[in-house]
C-alpha cells in the first residue's frame, strides 16, 4: 500500500531513481524509524507534483488505497507565500489525482485529507458537511479548491474518493510551527510563549491516534464521493493553553504564568474558532478515545523526553515585526 504522504525510503530497484528532492522543514525521517523494517513499508522522496514519479510509483507498486496528506498546512507561511500553497495543496493534489487516474491499477479508495478551516470561521452552531465553505486565508482557500478537484474526479472518472474535514491534530513529533509544540520548543528553550493579538482565540484539538483510527475506519466503511468531519468536543483557549503549557513545563505557581507570556500583532485574518459536528461518522461507529488531559500529558511528556528531535530547526522567539505562532 503506498500512502499519498511524499516523501516516502529510497524507490525500490523497479523504480527509477527519481531528482533529488529536498524534504520540507516540518519533515523528519526521524517520525519513521519505528517502521523502517517492516516489509510492506517503502520510502520515497520525491515531490508530489512531479507526474513521472508518481506514474512510477502506481505502476511499479500497484497501489490500492492512497492516504492523500501531502500538503502546506502553515497558515501564517500561507500569506507570506501563498503561490506556494497553490502549488502544493492545489496542483499536488491534481497532479496525484491525475496519476491515480491513469494508473493499469487503479486505487480502491482516494482518501483525501481536508481541514475544518474551509468552513471559515463560526460561531454558536457546529458546521455539518453540507455547510457552505467559507475559506478565511490562503491555506483553507487551497485545501478548498483541491477537495473541488478531489470531488470532480469521483463525478467524470468515478475515482473512488472519500473527502475528512478534520479539527487540529496534536500529539508526539509535530513539528514546532504548530502551537502546541511551538509553546513546548519556546518554554524549553526558557523562552516565552508568544500569543498573537488578544482576541479570544479557541481551537478544538484531536489527538493523533484518534484521528488516525477515523481515517482507517472510512477506509472501511466510508461511503465512496462523501465528505466526513472528524472532529473533537475538546475546545481549548488559546490563552488557557500557554497558561496550562507554562505550568506543566516551568512548573511556575499561578502567579508567576503571566511572566511566560507574550502577546504579539494578529495576523492579518482572525478566525476565533472552527466548531464543527461529527455525528456523520459518529454513526459509522467512531469516538474520540483520548481525552484532552491524557494527550496533552502524552505530549507535553513525548515532547521533554525528546527535546533534540527538531535540534536541527530550533524553535526561535519571534522576530521585532512579532509574527508569533499560529492557534491552528
Amino acid at each position: 500500500r503506498f500512502r499519498g504522504r511524499l516523501p516516502l525510503r529510497p524507490p525500490s530497484p523497479s523504480v527509477s531513481d527519481p531528482p533529488v528532492f529536498q524534504l520540507d522543514s516540518c519533515c523528519s525521517p526521524r517520525s519513521l524509524r519505528s517502521v523502517e523494517d517492516r516489509r510492506n513499508y517503502t520510502f520515497v522522496q520525491g515531490d508530489v507534483c512531479d507526474p513521472s514519479l508518481l506514474d512510477r510509483l502506481f505502476s511499479a507498486h500497484h497501489v490500492d488505497v492512497v492516504f492523500h496528506l501531502a500538503a502546506r498546512t502553515h497558515v501564517e507561511a500561507s500569506y507570506q507565500n501563498p503561490a506556494s500553497f497553490q502549488r502544493v495543496n492545489v496542483e499536488g493534489t491534481r497532479t496525484l489525482l491525475s496519476a491515480a487516474q491513469r494508473a493499469q491499477h487503479r486505487p480502491r479508495r482516494f482518501l483525501y485529507i481536508s481541514t475544518d478551516e474551509v468552513y471559515g470561521a463560526g460561531a454558536d452552531r457546529a458546521f455539518d458537511e453540507c455547510s457552505p465553505l467559507r475559506p478565511a486565508n490562503p491555506y483553507a482557500v487551497s485545501k478548498a479548491a483541491a477537495e473541488n478537484l478531489v470531488r470532480s474526479y469521483w463525478h467524470r472518472y468515478q475515482l473512488p474518493v472519500i473527502i475528512t474535514r478534520s479539527n487540529n491534530i496534536y500529539g508526539p513529533r509535530q513539528h514546532s510551527e504548530k502551537v502546541i509544540p511551538r509553546f513546548l520548543s519556546l518554554l524549553q528553550q526558557n523562552n516565552k510563549c508568544t500569543i498573537q493579538g488578544t482576541a479570544p482565540k479557541s481551537r478544538h484539538f484531536l489527538f493523533v491516534s484518534d484521528a488516525i483510527a477515523a481515517f482507517l475506519l472510512l477506509l472501511e466503511k466510508g461511503a465512496v464521493g462523501e465528505v466526513y468531519n472528524v472532529g473533537s468536543s475538546w475546545e481549548v483557549p488559546i490563552l488557557g493553553l500557554a497558561q496550562q503549557l507554562v505550568k506543566m513545563v516551568r512548573n511556575v505557581p499561578d502567579s508567576e504564568v503571566g511572566e511566560w507570556l507574550e502577546f504579539v500583532p494578529d495576523r492579518p485574518q482572525v478566525e476565533l474558532r472552527y466548531p464543527i459536528s461529527s455525528e456523520k461518522l459518529r454513526r459509522l461507529g467512531w469516538g474520540a478515545q483520548v481525552s484532552w488531559a491524557e494527550g496533552i500529558r502524552q505530549t507535553v511528556r513525548w515532547y521533554q523526553d525528546n527535546q533534540d528531535f527538531w535540534a536541527d530547526q530550533p524553535t526561535r522567539p519571534p522576530p521585532p515585526e512579532g509574527a508569533g505562532p499560529p492557534a491552528d
